[in-house]
C-alpha cells in the first residue's frame, strides 16, 4: 500500500543545490603524490533525506562534484517512487508437505526421549 506520509524529495538540480552541503576531502589509495596534495575527493550530504554520498573516482574535483549530483537526483527519484503493492500468495504444497515431515520427524525424536516407565523388579 501507498505510504500517504512519504516524504517527496524535489529532484531539480536548483533546490538541490541549496539543500546540499558540500565537502573535500583527500581521497584515498594508490595515485601518489598527485592524490596526497590535492582535495579531489567530493562528499554531499542531502539534509532533507539525509542521504550522504561521496565520489572520487576522477582526478578532477570538479568532475566529481558533478557525478556526485547526478548520483544524489538518481537516489532521490528512487525514493520519490510509490512502493509497488505487493500480491499475497498461497503457499506451494511441497513446502507444506515438508514442513509436515520436519514436524514428524521431530515429534518422532521427542518421542523416543521420553522417560520410559521401568518394569517392576524381578525376584
Amino acid at each position: 500500500m501507498i505510504n500517504p506520509a512519504k516524504k517527496r524529495f524535489d529532484i531539480n538540480l536548483k533546490t538541490i543545490k541549496k539543500q546540499v552541503t558540500i565537502e573535500t576531502f583527500r581521497s584515498r589509495g594508490p595515485g601518489g603524490q598527485r592524490k596526497n596534495k590535492t582535495e579531489t575527493a567530493v562528499r554531499l550530504r542531502h539534509l532533507p533525506s539525509g542521504i550522504t554520498l561521496i565520489a572520487k573516482e576522477h582526478r578532477s574535483q570538479a568532475q566529481n562534484l558533478k557525478l556526485a549530483f547526478e548520483r544524489l537526483k538518481d537516489r532521490l527519484m528512487r525514493l520519490n517512487q510509490p512502493e509497488k503493492k505487493r500480491i499475497p500468495t498461497s503457499v506451494p504444497m511441497k513446502a507444506i508437505l515438508t514442513r509436515k515431515e520436519e514436524k514428524r520427524i521431530i515429534s518422532t525424536k521427542k518421542r523416543l526421549r521420553q522417560n520410559i516407565p521401568k518394569e517392576e523388579k524381578w525376584d
